[in-house]
């Protein structure tokens, strides 16, 4: 978290997958709670495809350092098709 925040531009790439992956660990301990929350549902599945097409653009851009951010974020690389 580091790089992200020493970098204070909230339109890099970081900085929206930092925050996509905060809004996300947030929906998920909401909806272990309340289970049946599906519009909740809906707006995590949508953050999480905003997220996975970022990550993807990212580690073509700069592979180096879309490594640095899974690995500070602690969440799995996008799969290679």
């Amino acid at each position: 978290m580091s790089v992200i925040l020493q970098e204070e531009k909230k339109g890099s790439v970081e900085f929206q997958v930092f925050c996509f992956t905060n809004k996300i660990r947030r929906l998920s301990s909401h909806l272990e709670l309340h289970k049946k929350d599906y519009s909740s549902q809906r707006g995590l599945r949508k953050i999480l495809g905003k997220r996975q097409r970022l990550l993807a653009y990212f580690s073509i851009k700069n592979r180096i350092r879309y490594n640095e951010l899974i690995s500070q974020l602690n969440i799995r690389a996008i799969k290679k098709r």
